[in-house]
């Protein structure tokens, strides 16, 4: 997608305004911080776009064209204090999210740069009004993961793990929230977001098909809507009871290694990374696994999301975590063939397949991973 910036208007001679267009202007209400810029950006189709503004007089513009609407986050910087030093930018106070669509639109801040209010945009009056639903579920989230931070800052792991089955239980009210709405509301043009949200990383096909289903053609056909439909294709094709598709990359040592070769054992597909904190943090359950098993018909294929130039850390995190079995990359990043075969979205990601090549489990963690190999393998 390409942002088309005033200059190229003002160089066509165009005065009016086009409807396939958006031009955002904002103005800031700020009683003690003189804001520098505002940073633009967003994804879609699996492309970044990005943009400035400068700030003049307490206003800003953007100008360009989306292909759909659009949830963009704004992010302001202020000019240093008069000791030269740049104020610390809070998630909290100076970032906003605007839904977008190719149409005048004004956004106002007032007080702090994340207290806006929004006119020109149908998209995000829609937008709003789901939020307004969801508004129980979030505020019990951030309490929620204000008390795991504090727990995790004691390092109480008793603590933080029984807040978990409370963070299960919010996400699914708050799936239940955006299910009622895209059922009630199919033609909002934010009916397409709601479906990705009930959606999540770790799609259900079968519970996202009849949603999905729900959608006007028109949406499917949009940028965010074909990439859905691939994800939820990719979904359909690594769900429980499903073949698990081969594939082939190379070892630490640069020698092709294939799912298929090793049909007739257990098999956990493994998808983590040396930066991923999480992974690391579960990598002792899979060592503890493996060290059970692995005599009993039973081993594991790791799949590693490191970055280019990375093998050095890559190495370092298998000889450290003491992950002695199988492990393969491309060194692609979130482009690894093979996460993008299976639709990973996020990290740490597993699927167990039995010796004849069917997934029996996903995202096994902790004690589930154990539990579930005690039970196939009695």
């Amino acid at each position: 997608m390409r942002v088309l910036f005033s200059t190229l208007f003002l160089a066509l001679g165009f005065t009016a305004w086009s409807q396939s267009s958006f031009q955002i202007k904002g103005t800031l209400k700020l009683s003690k911080d003189t804001a520098a810029k505002v940073y633009l950006n967003y994804s879609s189709a699996g492309k970044r776009v990005e943009d400035s503004a400068v700030v003049k007089n307490g206003t800003y513009q953007f100008n360009g064209s989306v292909e759909e609407p659009i949830l963009v986050c704004l992010r302001v910087t202020y000019t240093p204090g008069a000791d030269g030093k740049m104020k610390a930018i809070s998630f909290k106070k100076d970032m906003a999210a605007v839904y977008i669509e190719n149409a005048p639109i004004k956004v106002v801040s007032t007080d702090s740069f994340s207290n806006i209010s929004v006119t020109g945009s149908k998209s995000h009056k829609a937008y709003m009004a789901l939020q307004a639903q969801l508004k129980p579920i979030t505020s019990a989230q951030e309490s929620l993961s204000k008390a795991y931070s504090d727990l995790y800052q004691k390092k109480d792991e008793a603590g933080m793990k029984a807040l978990e089955a409370q963070f299960d239980s919010l996400d699914i009210e708050s799936k239940k929230v955006y299910k009622s709405y895209i059922q009630a509301n199919p033609k909002s043009p934010v009916a397409l977001y709601a479906v990705r949200q009930f959606a999540g990383w770790d799609i259900n096909s079968d519970e996202v098909d009849p949603v999905l289903a729900l959608l006007p053609a028109s949406a499917k056909a949009t940028p965010s809507g074909k990439e859905l439909m691939e994800r939820v294709e990719i979904a359909r094709k690594t769900g429980v009871g499903k073949m698990a598709m081969e594939f082939t990359q190379n070892d630490t040592a640069g020698v092709p290694v294939s799912l298929s070769s090793f049909k007739g054992k257990y098999v956990l597909i493994d998808f983590w990374a040396s930066w991923c904190g999480p992974c690391r943090q579960e990598n002792p359950n899979v060592v503890k696994a493996y060290q059970r098993f692995n005599e009993k018909g039973f081993t594991i294929l790791g799949v590693s999301l490191d970055q280019p130039n990375a093998k050095e850390k890559w190495l370092k995190a298998i000889h450290d975590d003491q992950l002695y079995w199988t492990q393969v990359s491309d060194l692609k990043f979130w482009q690894n063939a093979v996460a993008v075969q299976y639709g990973i979205q996020a990290i740490p990601q597993n699927f167990l397949i039995d010796p004849t090549g069917k997934i029996v489990a996903k995202n096994l963690r902790g004690e589930a991973l154990v539990e579930k190999l005690e039970e196939l393998l009695k």
